[in-house]
């Protein structure tokens, strides 16, 4: 499944998932640096699904921040809500899948 084919459900399948969890990361005025993109490699490859918190910047830079989180992360923000942002990578491995998605509804 391509990444951006996610449906408006599956979206909203994550946004439920991400309320109950806690911030994996978080992001200061220092904006990214590659130590933090290791280790959001390192929690998307684990987990799938990361929350972000970022510290300091108003809902512009947030916004730009996390365009470019996506593509250095080749993964997908599947919502962002005032400080926080979920961001989603699907593992390519089937057995090491963690979240289970909801089907894609048939296009007629």
């Amino acid at each position: 499944m391509d990444q951006t084919s996610l449906t408006g459900a599956q979206k909203s399948h994550l946004r439920g998932l991400g309320q109950t969890m806690a911030d994996g990361l978080n992001v200061g005025k220092g904006g990214l640096s590659p130590a933090f993109l290791a280790e959001l490699e390192k929690l998307l490859a684990r987990d799938e699904l990361v929350k972000l918190r970022f510290h300091g910047a108003d809902r512009h830079e947030r916004a730009a921040l996390c365009e470019k989180i996506a593509v250095e992360a080749r993964s997908l923000c599947v919502g962002a809500v005032g400080h926080t942002a979920l961001f989603f990578r699907r593992n390519p491995d089937e057995k090491a899948r963690k979240i289970a998605l909801p089907a894609a509804a048939a296009q007629n």
